[in-house]
């Protein structure tokens, strides 16, 4: 199953909410030059953030993951062992100590612990000991790197820089009742505390904490699952997502909001006519095409649709969805406009819009011109351009879009090959943005030349090269 088909069955689902993959990177004013920041050499892991209340059943929803993700390396990190020692003030007062608040966790510890998992490295992690309130009673618990990671606790969205490490969030949403009853038989059974005490720290901190700290985090998340580890139906649809990702290029384990079209023998083929330097002009026109539309069919997935019901032939209820109104295409010229006619051929009477960037002398950050429909601001916009190179074009492009009014949520890049350092580049800079692209390349060459790339992919189509 693929990962829109995926995420399309979450948002249908009953009672799971999927609010779509967002980061939060800070944007800069000046265009970025072509970069491979990110360490290439380092398989990326898939980290996945899973909050909420205490005894809300992340535990569960975490081990549930973990047992159908047997075939796959994966680790399981608790932010309850980052908890501070307490100090021998605080221990003589440990009753009115908020073990719910965010400064009782030390988050750079657990920063530094992320950041080296995240780069290969194997980590010694403590264990919190909750009747002596110190994290140096237990021997420390190795945890080496795998592909999958999984970062469980109540606050580990209350810092951007803990959720800026993290691939796919999710908030486990338990009724309050539920979730005290749950606290009381734990807290009793291992921690060895009495209802009293439990039932005095829970109405002094637990439920202002929730309230102050942990609710609002939930905004954050990319999915949102009700009752827990007795809701299977979520956690089936959550697993088949990550396989996908695990599946897909390094990039999109990095940039949710990167998609590489499923690959297959055809794709594959049409890929090796269009790339190979004796393909006649006629066979690149009609395997560009091809690949063209089925890029523009996969980015239309991505669109937000409506519930609709319609009556069949035979008198009988189908309940089906409605296609996302208020488009329009923006073509970057000139390659882009290779893109309109399989565009027009999905989006009947779709608006049209160009943008013609400079891209020699100066690397495409000049905008030469532009129009575009005066309604765009209020519309999904689809910009259209073969090739993510350096990634300055697409830049500028955006930024354009972005002063008429376009929200950055509402557009979406289609292209038929993309360079790892064009992606680097906007996606960092946009990262509310959908790139939709059939194949990753290798990188740049010293031209900022796309390789193996498939050459000037306008002067092919339009028959303009100087053969």
């Amino acid at each position: 199953m693929g990962s829109k088909a995926v995420e399309d069955l979450i948002q249908a689902s009953s009672g799971v909410h999927f609010s779509g993959f967002h980061l939060e990177e800070p944007r800069t004013s000046e265009i970025e030059q072509p970069t491979t920041s990110i360490d290439e050499s380092v398989k990326q892991p898939f980290v996945i953030g899973v909050a909420g209340g205490a005894a809300a059943g992340k535990t569960t929803v975490c081990d549930l993951i973990i047992d159908q993700l047997h075939d796959q390396r994966v680790v399981l990190v608790n932010q309850d062992s980052f908890y501070h020692n307490l100090t021998p003030e605080e221990l003589t007062k440990v009753h009115e100590y908020n073990f719910d608040h965010p400064d009782a966790f030390d988050t750079e510890l657990l920063l530094r612990v992320m950041e080296k998992l995240k780069h290969g490295q194997a980590v010694d992690i403590p264990k919190y000991d909750f009747k002596s309130y110190k994290n140096d009673v237990f021997p420390l618990r190795r945890v080496n790197p795998s592909d999958v990671i999984i970062l469980e606790g109540i606050l580990i969205f209350h810092d951007p820089r803990v959720r800026d490490l993290m691939s796919m969030k999710i908030f486990v949403d338990t009724d309050a009742d539920v979730r005290l009853a749950r606290r009381i038989r734990r807290d009793t059974a291992e921690k060895g505390r009495d209802i009293a005490t439990v039932l005095d720290q829970y109405s002094k901190f637990v439920k202002s904490a929730f309230d102050d700290f942990i609710l609002p985090t939930k905004k954050y998340a990319d999915i949102i699952i009700p009752r827990g580890g007795d809701n299977h139906v979520a956690i089936d649809l959550i697993v088949q997502h990550i396989r996908t990702k695990l599946g897909q290029h390094d990039l999109c384990k990095i940039y949710p909001n990167l998609y590489v079209i499923q690959s297959t023998f055809q794709i594959r083929g049409m890929h090796t006519l269009i790339r190979d330097a004796q393909t006649t002009k006629h066979d690149f026109v009609f395997y560009a095409d091809r690949l063209i539309r089925l890029v523009v069919e996969h980015g239309l997935g991505h669109l937000p649709f409506t519930e609709k019901q319609v009556i069949t032939p035979t008198g009988s209820v189908y309940s089906g969805v409605d296609f996302c109104k208020r488009l329009c295409g923006v073509s970057v010229i000139r390659s882009g406009e290779s893109m309109e006619n399989a565009l027009r051929a999905c989006c009947k009477g779709i608006k049209i819009g160009k943008i013609l960037i400079h891209r020699e002398g100066d690397n495409g950050q000049q905008l030469i011109y532009e129009k575009l429909p005066e309604d765009i601001a209020e519309r999904h916009v689809l910009l259209l351009d073969p090739i993510l190179g350096t990634g300055n074009s697409a830049v500028q492009a955006i930024s354009l879009l972005l002063k008429k009014g376009v929200p950055e949520s509402n557009i979406l890049f289609l292209n038929l090959i993309s360079a790892p350092q064009g992606v680097h580049v906007v996606c960092k800079r946009f990262p509310r943005i959908k790139i939709v692209t059939s194949e990753i390349e290798n990188g740049l060459n010293d031209d900022f030349r796309v390789i193996p790339g498939m050459g000037e992919f306008g002067d092919r189509y339009f028959g303009t090269d100087n053969d």
